[in-house]
């Protein structure tokens, strides 16, 4: 790169002095005038060399790539949100369980997992509750939060 800058810069050094020179020799008059003109043409090619040798193939650009790339950062993106609206979700129907088993006056701890819903949206799918079986707690499960009844796993614990 820098090779490069140097040796373009060495031909417009040359350039212009052999046009200052050329300048000199010319006499006064239309003929000047002329050679002047020439030779600001010869050194702006001179100066546009960099540009009018450029490999324009090099320089595409790959839009398609960069959609392709921006698509998967998206998904990606969107993937992780959904995750982690999963384990919202998941921890907070556990909550709810805990509060109801609470209220309830049971002793229990739970487990929920969550589906995406036809909407898209993750919902309560299955519960794991370890503690005494309670047929009310389990159709606040089913009724209140959707958890159907062969989804809902109980290790019984007395309490």
């Amino acid at each position: 790169m820098i090779g490069a800058l140097r040796e373009w810069l060495t031909s417009i050094v040359v350039v212009t002095l052999l046009l200052s020179v050329a300048q000199m020799l010319v006499p006064e008059g239309s003929i000047r005038r002329v050679a002047s003109f020439a030779g600001g043409l010869i050194l702006l090619v001179a100066l546009l060399r960099p540009v009018l040798g450029a490999d324009l193939e090099r320089l595409r650009l790959d839009l398609d790539g960069y959609e392709r790339e921006l698509q998967n950062a998206r998904e990606e993106l969107s993937s992780a949100g959904d995750t982690e609206m999963a384990e919202r979700i998941a921890e907070r129907t556990a909550a709810y369980i805990s509060d109801k088993a609470d209220a309830l006056g049971l002793e229990v701890t739970v487990r929920v997992e969550t589906d995406t819903g036809d909407d898209g949206v993750p919902v309560p799918a299955a519960a794991e509750v370890t503690g005494p079986r309670s047929e009310e707690l389990a159709s606040y499960m089913k009724n209140e939060l959707g958890i159907p009844r062969e989804r809902q796993v109980w290790h019984e614990r007395e309490n």
